[in-house]
């Protein structure tokens, strides 16, 4: 069996050699759209950008193929690095044997049929991809703290009870920039006019938000699907599974329906957990881990199909990850013969799985404010960890490549070194964001972190001006 990512690497390497050092298959075959918005970009790392109203009302296509995905990919064939990008070009040079999410996506999309497709058309032929993420609303009864008004209605109504996070630089949060369009915006008007033909290829559809179970658009969806079925499609959702068990066991109740009438391909749910603890729910405000965990179990009992953890690593998944891997071991362990063994792309493609994309922005969020000799003994201890139970055979235990992408996070945080005025001004609104987040939240930043009180006065005094900028770590 060759090894993922021994796999990886050898389908980059033709992929450079055929077509250029720089290109991507998910700038033509990802997308994720954003309708409450107008937005769209082709993964999470380049930031939304908007789509021409004008333009999707002669194609609804464009919903994907906007003008500026069309010039990002002229510039890959031409081997740039597009500015958009730049977290997979950090990951790339750092050096030969890190493992960037181009990498993975390039060898996860390819198929000789879809290289051929993008080689012998114009760059500005409109694709239709195979996997699209989307999102009908806002509406989210979360607010995490380095989320935005623009996805989640109730941190929209904080803002507007309480105000913009105006102390800050970075992530003040106004809200009188943007527009939310509501189910009923021309931008769902053209999915549902798009659908008939982008159906036709689509390998898999990816809702979220907001909280996609709160939206009357996901339940029209799957009623479409019952009545229209989709035998070849994949449905994914990206759920915080903090509501009422009862919107749990109706899920789950739909997805045994669309399955057993052949009316779909396979279900498969994405969840959001950035460590475990007191830590996780006070940055993600509305996380109850009670009924998180209820939750996945009554949906892992009910579908019986893989669930994977969406870790957005940030500056406070730091000193606790290790627990939430050792709750990650429980759980494989738990589920391992709930869940058949015939349902990923090899024997032994872990049931419960997570990935660790690291958090770029807010800054405030961004672990490379901390200082590197306070906070390194943290990410080894995690590293450690699941070295010491990987076990490549084993689903119940750690991948290699699940080790490779926690190495690769490691090492990027050893290594980078920000430049002293941007940390300085990450510590800056570290310290007056969380002074402001625990008023507003009626929580408490260094009750739940006694272990980062060093670095909360660090920040403090840094804001206070009593840190000078030339001693900054």
């Amino acid at each position: 069996m060759v090894d993922r990512v021994d796999r990886i690497k050898q389908i980059n390497t033709m992929m450079t050699d055929e077509v250029s050092p720089t290109f991507c298959l998910a700038k033509w075959h990802h997308t994720t759209i954003y309708l409450h918005r107008g937005q769209t970009h082709s993964c999470y790392h380049p930031k939304p950008h908007d789509i021409p109203v004008d333009l999707l009302a002669k194609d609804p296509a464009v919903l994907h193929n906007t003008p500026e995905k069309i010039q990002e990919r002229i510039d890959m064939f031409n081997g740039e690095q597009t500015g958009g990008c730049q977290y997979c070009w950090n990951v790339e040079n750092m050096g030969p044997d890190y493992v960037s999410d181009r990498h993975q996506r390039n060898a996860s999309i390819y198929t000789e049929d879809r290289l051929n497709e993008i080689l012998y058309n114009p760059p500005e032929y409109r694709i239709n991809p195979e996997y699209i993420e989307i999102a009908f609303s806002s509406e989210c009864n979360f607010k995490c703290g380095y989320c935005h008004p623009m996805h989640s209605s109730s941190y929209y109504n904080e803002i507007k009870k309480f105000g913009p996070y105006d102390m800050v630089d970075n992530h003040r949060n106004d809200i009188d920039w943007f527009d939310i369009y509501d189910e009923d915006s021309p931008y769902v008007e053209a999915w549902w006019k798009w659908w008939p033909e982008v159906s036709k290829t689509l390998n898999i559809l990816r809702i979220t938000g907001g909280e996609p179970l709160l939206h009357k658009t996901t339940w029209r969806l799957f009623d479409e699907l019952l009545k229209d079925p989709k035998p070849n499609l994949e449905i994914n959702i990206n759920t915080n599974m903090g509501y009422t068990h009862r919107h749990m066991e109706r899920l789950v109740e739909y997805i045994n329906k669309l399955r057993d009438g052949n009316c779909i391909k396979a279900f498969k749910m994405f969840s959001s957990m950035d460590t475990w603890g007191a830590r996780a729910e006070y940055m993600r405000t509305g996380l109850d881990l009670d009924i998180w965990e209820k939750n996945q179990d009554i949906y892992l009992q009910g579908v019986k199909s893989h669930l994977t953890h969406m870790v957005t690593f940030n500056i406070l998944s730091v000193t606790s990850f290790t627990e939430y891997l050792a709750k990650m071991l429980e759980w494989r362990e738990k589920y391992e013969d709930v869940i058949p063994n015939n349902l990923g792309s090899d024997e032994f493609v872990r049931k419960i799985r997570f990935d660790t994309p690291y958090l770029k922005e807010p800054l405030q969020y961004d672990m490379h404010i901390l200082p590197k000799e306070d906070f390194l003994h943290y990410f080894d201890k995690s590293l450690k960890f699941i070295k010491d139970n990987v076990v490549e055979e084993d689903r119940t235990k750690f991948s290699n490549l699940e080790y490779e992408r926690f190495r690769r996070l490691r090492d990027y945080f050893a290594t980078e070194q920000y430049a002293e005025d941007r940390v300085r001004k990450g510590r800056v609104d570290f310290y007056r964001w969380f002074q402001e987040y625990d008023r507003r939240r009626e929580v408490s930043f260094l009750e739940t972190f006694p272990e980062m009180e060093e670095f909360m006065d660090l920040c403090k005094q840094t804001a206070e001006g009593e840190i000078p900028a030339t001693n900054i770590d």
